[in-house]
């Protein structure tokens, strides 16, 4: 292989993000050294189980790739603008775009998700830890990996170039042949792993973990909701990384699975990705409907109206996500039984969706509602996603979605219902938690300014789309010419892009200037409204969570020990059993990272001794006897008066 075939060359763009990531690496390393870091790095994080530093952990990974992600949005947006535009060339935009619909969901929106339910489920349900803690920081290791080798892509071998769902025959090696969807089909499956195993861990650790006395429906929302979400994961996740793997045979060991001679079936990708794909839409949105949950309750001083009903809702989602996959492709060949089939199942899931935001203005209604950041953001979100969900019934309609399928319309739709429905809630519920991480709150007046900015320019960004959509603007079109009429609303859609990431970067700007300026309030609930368990203990949160084990008797157990002046914590303190740090996920992480790069260059005898190296690695873990350790009673105390004393 050519230095020139291993390397992307010929565009200035890329030459300076290579300049970048060498800068940004340089200058971390530096940092590092020069602050003699490494010790505290790798003891304290790189090595840890703890499933709050785990969490944060993905919180970073998510705000990266949000950064990544929209980098290539507002490229897109900036090609868009104007009629005619040479900005990027055709090849470049399709890189652009497929790498962007990755990014933002599978790298951003999900580790997002997964950073919120790891800081926050073990601490509702009043455990020390999630049930297999290592498991734990294998997961992120791995996810972490996955999301590595794909972002190399764009200067090491090339971007995939086939759109995010990867539709065959476009993803062939005969119209892709570049290693670019050699990197999609590996890192995503590398990833993958990584979250299927979060899905096993987190449904062992809520039905088995939970305080004495927690019962299933007295759960807190958001922890029944990442509990359905990962019975999701565990049944959707093996489709696609079966589906991956077909498609790595096919690219590299000239497999036929979806090939168009030979016997092989573009359209069983199709349903295959679409059978994984639809359900994990709802496994962002249904942890957003738990973080929505949870902030309305706190901020209006009420319980959550209608919990069965909430349940059973999400319930009822869940099942009907698997059987709504054909409505991606009702132009592609169905019959109309198939497309009406498919159309009443795509409908019918509007119905429990509707009863969620019922069950919330409910809750708001007579309330003593706190226009706080999280709450600005749950009440913009109401609103916002109805829209999202009535064009979602607009394009159920088989015959109506002729004339939608494929056009701006829908892509208008499908950012109506993933921003407001997952990218808002993962903002609210960052700075509802932030302050049981560490120890204070971001400032409310530079959050509001983000709301205000994010909420605005998004609407003035993607509502243009829906009109560009209806006069026929196709999706996926690079450029279009000055006689379409399409310029001036992409004109309007693209100065709201830079006002959204101004948005974004107002965001940003929050967490540095908290961090260095923002009060340190040492205060268990700084919100004064909590309702769940995780209000219960100190802020920030111990390592090993609650010096009791909490002993819950009802449905929000940490209110009405408040209002009721019941005990929450009973016993004496013991010796608490936590797990030892390992450096053995963080190692497995980057052997599969080599793996996954030998991989997709088809370079053999390197990748069969890192996936001997794997085997290895997890021979070694069962051979391994680690019993953990015990924090001492003293230990115990000291940690208690350090902050402020053992809360009862």
């Amino acid at each position: 292989m050519k230095l020139d075939e291993f390397f992307v060359t010929g565009e200035p763009m890329i030459y300076a993000a290579m300049v970048s990531i060498v800068v940004a690496s340089l200058a971390i390393l530096i940092g590092l050294t020069y602050f003699k870091k490494w010790g505290y790095l790798w003891r304290e994080w790189l090595t840890t189980v703890d499933h709050k530093r785990i969490g944060v952990m993905y919180i970073i990974a998510a705000l990266l790739m949000l950064f990544r992600g929209g980098v290539d949005a507002l490229l897109m947006r900036a090609q868009l603008a104007v009629p005619e535009n040479g900005l990027l060339d055709a090849q470049h935009y399709n890189e652009i775009f497929t790498t962007h619909g990755v990014v933002m969901i599978l790298f951003m929106a999900m580790p997002f998700i997964i950073g919120l339910m790891n800081v926050v489920v073990p601490l509702q349900i009043g455990a020390r830890d999630v049930a297999f803690p290592r498991l734990n920081a294998v997961s992120f290791w791995l996810f972490f990996a996955g999301a590595m080798l794909f972002n190399i892509s764009f200067v090491i071998g090339g971007s995939p170039d086939a759109g995010w769902t990867a539709y065959f025959p476009l993803a062939s090696l005969e119209f892709s042949p570049t290693v670019g969807n050699n990197f999609y089909s590996i890192s995503l499956q590398i990833a993958g792993i990584g979250t299927l195993l979060t899905g096993v861990n987190f449904i062992v650790t809520i039905l088995k973990m939970r305080a004495p006395g927690m019962k299933l429906m007295q759960m807190p929302m958001f922890t029944w909701s990442i509990l359905i979400t990962s019975v999701i994961i565990v049944f959707a996740f093996p489709v696609l990384t079966v589906a991956l793997a077909l498609m790595m045979f096919d690219r590299m060991f000239g497999g036929q699975f979806f090939t168009m001679a030979n016997g092989g079936m573009d359209m069983l990708w199709a349903n295959l990705f679409w059978v994984w794909g639809h359900p994990e839409v709802y496994i962002v949105i249904l942890p957003a409907f738990g973080i929505y949950s949870e902030i309305i309750a706190t901020f209006s001083k009420k319980n959550l109206y209608g919990y069965k009903s909430m349940v059973a809702s999400m319930v009822v989602i869940s099942l009907l996500s698997f059987v709504v996959w054909a409505h991606h492709f009702y132009t592609m060949g169905h019959g109309s039984m198939v497309n009406s089939v498919f159309s009443i199942t795509t409908m019918a899931i509007a119905v429990p969706t509707g009863v969620k935001i019922f069950n919330w203005l409910f809750t708001l209604q007579k309330g003593r509602i706190s226009f706080t950041t999280p709450m600005l953001y749950t009440l913009a979100f109401i609103p916002i996603f109805t829209i999202g969900g009535v064009t979602g019934v607009m394009l159920a309609m088989a015959s109506a979605d002729y004339q939608y399928h494929n056009t701006m319309f829908l892509v208008a739709h499908f950012h109506y219902v993933l921003i407001p429905g997952t990218v808002f809630a993962v903002i609210a519920g960052f700075h509802y938690w932030f302050p049981k991480v560490f120890g204070f709150r971001l400032n409310e007046r530079l959050g509001k300014l983000a709301f205000w900015l994010i909420t605005i320019f998004f609407n003035v960004t993607f509502l243009p789309l829906f009109f560009l959509g209806l006069n026929g603007m196709s999706r996926r079109m690079y450029t279009y010419s000055e006689g379409s009429g399409f310029g001036p609303l992409n004109m309007v859609a693209s100065i709201g892009a830079v006002g959204l990431a101004l948005g974004f970067v107002v965001l940003c700007y929050n967490i540095y200037w908290s961090f260095r300026y923002a009060p340190r309030e040492n205060v268990n609930d700084p919100w004064g409204g909590g309702r769940t368990l995780e209000w219960a203990t100190h802020s920030p949160v111990p390592e090993y969570n609650f010096a009791r084990t909490p002993n819950v008797k009802g449905m929000d157990a940490y209110w009405h020990s408040k209002k009721e002046n019941q005990p929450l914590f009973e016993g004496k303190i013991e010796p608490i059993h936590m797990p030892n740090n390992s450096g053995q996920p963080f190692i497995l992480g980057v052997i599969f990272f080599f793996l996954g790069f030998f991989l997709v260059f088809s370079w053999w005898i390197p990748s069969i001794i890192a996936g001997i190296a794997v085997i290895i690695m997890l021979a070694a873990r069962t051979f391994e006897r680690d019993h953990g350790r015990h924090i001492p009673v003293k230990e115990i105390m000291e940690i208690e008066e350090k902050h402020g004393g053992e809360l009862v």
